[in-house]
């Protein structure tokens, strides 16, 4: 039985991780980081409903503090080819940072339950700050778990949000150049 310091991006992404890691007979506990999370309504949204879904099965959380959407941003600005592999390291980073201080046995993330996400990516940086930090990432694939997840978060009537997070996910999720021309044209 380990301690884990889960990364909890929202409400319906912990639903399957945090369930299997329980099964399993580890101690969990969610970080929820907000930098990424654009626009702060979202945030709010996201957090709101992982707070619920939180005290619904007993899973404390520590919260990241501030709202540092610019920093995260002056992070991405020129690189936004490469802004997924830079916000996974924000936020692997932090939750590895705060697992050692609380002395967690490791740490991961519920990014691993996304089929949307880089799995390998993710493992690389999560072993790569798990080493330099001194606390392992525990690489889970939780993709298994994908429609069981979908199916209990719709049940309970938990906010689903639409896009990963970053204003450049939000554009992606939403803007369609060629839809945009010819609504336009209307």
């Amino acid at each position: 039985m380990k301690k884990i310091l889960l990364h909890t991006c929202c409400g319906p992404c912990a639903i399957y991780p945090v369930e299997t890691l329980r099964k399993e007979g580890h101690t969990v506990m969610g970080y929820f980081y907000r930098h990424n999370i654009h626009p702060y309504s979202e945030c709010r949204r996201r957090e709101a409903a992982l707070t619920d879904f939180a005290n619904d099965i007993d899973l404390k959380i520590i919260y990241s503090e501030g709202y540092q959407l610019e920093e995260f941003l002056q992070k991405i600005v020129f690189r936004e080819a490469d802004r997924c592999a830079i916000c996974y390291h924000e936020r692997l980073r932090a939750t590895a940072m705060i697992a050692k201080r609380g002395k967690f046995d490791g740490f991961s993330s519920t990014l691993l339950y996304s089929k949307f996400q880089n799995h390998d990516r993710i493992r690389s940086i999560g072993e790569s700050l798990g080493k330099s930090i001194g606390v392992p990432f525990i690489y889970r694939d939780f993709r298994e778990g994908w429609s069981e997840g979908i199916k209990s978060s719709k049940d309970r009537g938990m906010y689903r949000q639409q896009y990963c997070g970053c204003i450049y996910s939000e554009k992606d999720r939403y803007y369609h150049p060629s839809r945009a021309a010819s609504d336009s044209s209307s």
